[in-house]
């Protein structure tokens, strides 16, 4: 195998893949349904079948697919979630959003959660799955993302305490169809400037749906809607709770904070970038 490993290797970092040697492991693990350990012990030939699946994740892989979309499973804050070319790949960053929900809630009994643009409902069911009393809204306009989530809520044992709604933020009568008033608004809206799109890494621009990235003109066309619809929606006392692009945490505290809300902290990422931005009405 060190031979195969040693071809698969070069051959990724040929194609500009970081860390070729561990997705080299990786990739032969999940062709053996083995761990990437495993994988370099392994001393036996590949069936025909594992050389079959190996080669097909390898041209993925090799055509910039990432690797959470070729296994179909993507590690985010304490979970495993499935994901697929539906919805955006789940990101270390956005973890912040929910350590910061759980800081905000920390001692409520019962809350009323709403994700807008939940996906794979990562940031909803890693909530959820910290208090079993508290109960969420996943909303999203793609019906095959709603699937995904439920999927992860399934696997979770979460289904109990989770409604999935197909819509968008921009429909007039979204508001009659959720559950008020919430407690929490948590959102990774697209926020993406479009003309900035086509120099994204291929990872992204090829294999995240273009629904999930893409922001308008300057990025901030979602947050505007958001904002024009979270007064009404919450609580007194609730809060909303942001991911934003570089740069745009001030523009975006500034979008709210004309809708009525009252900023309350900009929090940065572990490389120093203003990620997370939270208000309360």
């Amino acid at each position: 195998m060190t031979l195969l490993l040693n071809d698969m290797t070069s051959r990724l970092a040929a194609a500009g893949i970081e860390s070729p040697r561990l997705e080299a492991r990786l990739l032969l693990g999940a062709a053996c349904g083995i761990s990437a350990d495993e994988a370099v012990l392994l001393r036996r030939e590949l069936t025909a079948g594992e050389r079959e699946r190996l080669d097909s994740m390898l041209r993925e892989r090799l055509a910039h697919k990432p690797m959470d979309k070729i296994l179909g499973r993507r590690g985010f804050y304490k979970y495993e979630f499935n994901v697929s070319e539906k919805v955006l790949s789940p990101r270390p960053d956005t973890e912040i959003i929910v350590e910061q929900a759980l800081k905000l809630l920390d001692g409520a009994i019962t809350q009323n959660i709403a994700d807008f643009g939940t996906g794979s409902g990562c940031i909803l069911l890693s909530l959820l799955a910290e208090n079993k009393l508290w109960h969420g809204q996943g909303i999203d306009r793609s019906a095959e993302a709603l699937q995904i989530a439920a999927q992860n809520a399934r696997e979770l044992g979460l289904e109990a305490q989770v409604s999935w709604l197909k819509a968008s933020w921009f429909d007039d009568n979204l508001a009659s169809a959720l559950r008020l008033p919430l407690d929490m608004l948590v959102s990774n809206p697209p926020y993406i400037p479009v003309a900035d799109i086509p120099a994204l890494a291929p990872e992204v621009k090829d294999y995240d749906p273009l629904s999930a990235l893409d922001g308008g003109a300057d990025g901030l066309d979602h947050y505007r809607q958001i904002a024009s619809l979270a007064p009404a929606l919450l609580k007194t006392g609730g809060w909303v709770v942001l991911e934003v692009g570089v740069g745009q945490a001030e523009d975006v505290s500034r979008i709210f904070a004309g809708s009525g809300l009252q900023p309350f902290k900009i929090v940065p990422d572990l490389a120093g970038i203003d990620r997370c931005v939270i208000l309360k009405k």
